[in-house]
C-alpha cells in the first residue's frame, strides 16, 4: 500500500514539474514572439536641436540582427547656430559682425541605411550601418567688396547680397549602440558616422553695378578660385553676379536618439 502511495506521489510530482516546465516554455515563447512582433522604432535625435536641426528616424527589423532605417533632417531658415558666440569673438570687426547677423541658412537631408547588430536580441547592442545621404543647403549671405573711385581714388565698401543652394551626395559608415528599456523605449547612440562625397551649387545676387563696381567684384570673386580642392566659376555683369562651384563634401553623424518601439 505504501509502495503504491509512493508511486502515486512520484507520478503526480512528475506531472506537476512537467506542467510547470511546459508553462514556462510557453511564456518564454510568447515573450520572444511579442518581442519579434515589435519590428518598428520611431526616433528623435534630441541633441540636433542645439544646431537648430530637427532630426527623426524610422527603423524596421527585417531579420533578427539586421534592420533598415531612413532618417529625415531639416532646419528652417534661420541665423547661424551659436552666432552670438561667434560675434563675441570678433568685436573688433564691425562689418564682419554685421554680415554674420545677416547670414541665414537652412538644410534638408534624407539618409537611408542598413544596420548589422552584433549584440544579443532584437535592435540591441553595438551595430555597424553603411549609409548614403542626399542633402541640400541654402544660404543668404552679404558679400563685401572694395571699390576705388577713379576720380578721388577713395576706397569704399559695397555689399552684394548673395543667396543660393548647395547639393551634396555622400556615403559612409555609422558606428553606434542601441538599448531597449522595458519593451517600448529605445536609446540609440550614434557614436561616429564619417561620410564623404561630392557637392555642387551656385549663389547669385541682383544689383545694379557700375563698370568700376563690376570690375572690383569680379577681381574679388576671382580670388575664390584660389580655394583648395573646390572649383569655382564666377560671372559678373551690370545686373549682378553668379558663382558656381563643385567639389568634395565631407560630413560627420553623431547624436543620441530617443524612440518608441511598436
Amino acid at each position: 500500500m505504501r509502495r503504491n502511495s509512493t508511486k502515486t506521489i512520484t507520478l503526480l510530482s512528475g506531472m506537476i514539474l512537467l506542467l510547470i516546465a511546459s508553462t514556462t516554455s510557453v511564456k518564454a515563447q510568447r515573450s520572444d514572439d511579442d518581442e519579434s512582433d515589435q519590428k518598428n522604432i520611431v526616433k528623435w535625435n534630441i541633441p540636433a536641436l542645439l544646431l537648430k536641426n530637427y532630426s527623426f528616424q524610422y527603423e524596421r527589423l527585417i531579420k533578427p540582427k539586421i534592420s533598415v532605417a531612413v532618417g529625415i533632417r531639416f532646419s528652417p531658415k534661420s541665423k547661424l547656430p551659436f552666432s552670438s558666440v561667434i560675434e563675441d569673438q570678433i568685436k573688433d570687426d564691425d562689418q564682419l559682425r554685421e554680415n554674420i547677423k545677416k547670414f541665414k541658412t537652412s538644410n534638408f537631408a534624407i539618409t537611408p541605411e542598413v544596420r548589422f547588430y552584433l549584440g544579443q536580441g532584437f535592435f540591441k547592442g553595438f551595430y555597424v550601418a553603411p549609409f548614403v545621404r542626399y542633402a541640400t543647403y541654402s544660404a543668404e549671405v552679404p558679400f563685401d567688396f572694395e571699390v576705388e573711385d577713379p576720380a578721388t581714388h577713395d576706397i569704399r565698401t559695397e555689399t552684394m547680397p548673395l543667396e543660393g543652394n548647395i547639393t551634396a551626395f555622400t556615403g559612409g559608415v555609422l558606428f553606434g549602440s542601441q538599448w531597449i528599456i522595458g519593451k517600448r523605449v529605445a536609446i540609440d547612440w550614434w557614436i561616429l558616422g564619417p561620410n564623404y562625397g561630392s557637392s555642387s551649387g551656385d549663389i547669385s545676387g541682383n544689383k545694379t553695378l557700375s563698370p568700376e563696381e563690376q570690375q572690383a567684384l569680379r577681381d574679388t570673386l576671382e580670388d575664390l578660385s584660389d580655394l583648395p580642392i573646390v572649383k569655382t566659376k564666377s560671372t559678373v555683369n551690370g545686373n549682378g553676379a553668379k558663382v558656381s562651384f563643385n567639389g568634395p563634401w565631407a560630413g560627420l553623424r553623431a547624436g543620441i536618439s530617443v524612440g518608441v518601439r511598436f
